[in-house]
C-alpha cells in the first residue's frame, strides 16, 4: 500500500504561482512514479505532470510545458509541483498519484484525496 496526502492548494488570481506538495508513505521502493492529474468541474481527469523516482525523469502535459515544474526531495518523498503563471483554466482539483506502469497513462495503482486550485480571472 501506498499513502498519498496532498497539500499546498487554495485560492489565487490569475498570474500567481502556488506550490503543491504530496508527501508518500509505505511502500515506496523501486522504480515508481508519482504523478499529477487534475479534474476540472464536468470534464475528465487530466494527465499534468509526472517524476520517475529513480533517476528523476520527468515527464509534462503540453498544456503546462513552461509554467509548471514537478520536482521531489528524496529524503522526504515528497513530490512537489511548482505552478506559475497560473490561468482560471488551470482551476481544478489536483491529484497526486502513485504507479510503478508508464507514467503518461491513467493506470497509476494509488491516489491521494486531492486538493482545490482555484484561478480566479
Amino acid at each position: 500500500q501506498v499513502q498519498l496526502v496532498e497539500s499546498g492548494g487554495g485560492l489565487v488570481q490569475a498570474g500567481a504561482s502556488l506550490r503543491l506538495s504530496c508527501a508518500a508513505s509505505g511502500r515506496t521502493f523501486g522504480d515508481f512514479i508519482l504523478g499529477w492529474f487534475r479534474q476540472a468541474p464536468g470534464k475528465e481527469r487530466k494527465f499534468v505532470a509526472a517524476i520517475r523516482w529513480r533517476g528523476g525523469y520527468t515527464y509534462y502535459a503540453d498544456s503546462v510545458k513552461g509554467r509548471f515544474t514537478i520536482s521531489k526531495d528524496n529524503a522526504k518523498t515528497t513530490v512537489y509541483l511548482q505552478m506559475t503563471v497560473l490561468k482560471p483554466e488551470d482551476t481544478a482539483v489536483y491529484y497526486c498519484a502513485a504507479t510503478w506502469n508508464s507514467p503518461l497513462t491513467q493506470d497509476y495503482d494509488y491516489w491521494g484525496q486531492g486538493t482545490q486550485v482555484t484561478v480566479s480571472s
